[in-house]
């Protein structure tokens, strides 16, 4: 072999070991960062604090599923009329259910006391999820001890409304008030806070969480979270990785529950293009959810 046909051929050799180390072998670590204002974690806050045992409280539903159990004739009507008062004032809707309630009525006909006084019922949420800045009520219980002596039925109201989240007010007049008197009234702002709440569609809300990209040459490295922060289960969907402009990995995610997520973890993807200025990654769902702006975030490499 001569000379010159030698050279070339380390040449070549040369040239193609090299392009293989260019495009295969990590070189340069490049970190990014989310570009603040791709999503929002506090959209829904309505304040009243005060009101309800934990901020934001309600069932995933306006309309919300009861069962009546062990329970006298007079007992009951106190329970349908309280029902029939909120349906009145509010937008939410109650109906009765053989099994799989939402809120569960029960009774005692004896009498009980505390601290020398008559405890005339008591009734909370049994089963709360936690979903971003909401707590979803997913099952509540009343129990009834004693039937309403007023006009209207008072206990079963206040006894309610601690079902749906409402905690005790210092008002005297107020249907709140830890003190039963009939001149009790449900007042405006109760009414006004289960519309604000109500008022958004039961549906699921996919976000993105702690979102790390790290890229090792050509291979990127991801942590991603996302939750469902909304009413409802998000069905099956898609997480697509973009790496400025040109898709470069897709995700299929299992349908998620109500304040649940999932955590992915990607290493060594590999990305065709060098010197990524841009990763933004969506959710694709075919489904409605509350918020579908918050489906996208945007990572720019940290200057």
């Amino acid at each position: 072999m001569s000379l010159k046909v030698m050279f070339s051929f380390i040449f070549v050799i040369t040239v193609i070991v090299s392009l293989m180390v260019y495009w295969f072998v990590p070189t340069e670590t490049i970190e990014f960062g989310l570009n603040d204002g791709n999503y929002n974690f506090s959209r829904y806050s309505y304040g009243l604090e005060d009101m309800q045992f934990y901020n934001n409280m309600r069932y995933p539903q306006h309309t919300i599923s009861y069962k009546i159990s062990n329970c006298s004739l007079q007992k009951q009507n106190d329970m349908v009329g309280a029902f029939k008062v909120l349906e009145s004032e509010t937008i939410l809707e109650f109906y009765p259910v053989e099994f799989g309630e939402e809120i569960f009525v029960s009774c005692e006909d004896r009498d009980r006391f505390k601290g020398g006084l008559f405890i005339a019922g008591e009734g909370g949420p049994t089963n709360i999820t936690r979903a971003g800045n909401l707590n979803v009520i997913l099952n509540g219980k009343i129990l009834l001890i004693r039937q309403s002596q007023c006009p209207t039925p008072n206990v079963a109201l206040h006894e309610l409304l601690h079902a749906l989240g409402f905690e005790h007010s210092t008002n005297k007049n107020n249907i709140m008030y830890k003190y039963s008197d009939c001149k009790q009234t449900l007042g405006e702002d109760i009414p006004k806070l289960i519309n604000e709440l109500y008022v958004l569609a039961s549906e699921p809300d996919l976000i993105f969480e702690n979102v790390t990209a790290t890229m090792h040459g050509k291979y990127l490295d991801l942590n991603a979270t996302i939750r469902n922060n909304g009413f409802n289960v998000a069905g099956n969907s898609v997480m697509e990785i973009y790496a400025d402009g040109n898709l470069i990995k897709e995700v299929n995610l299992n349908s998620i529950n109500i304040g649940y997520g999932r955590i992915i973890i990607l290493e060594k993807v590999f990305v065709f293009k060098m010197n990524v200025e841009k990763l933004e990654l969506f959710i694709k769902s075919d489904f409605p959810e509350l918020d579908k702006q918050n489906n996208r975030v945007v990572l720019n490499v940290k200057k």
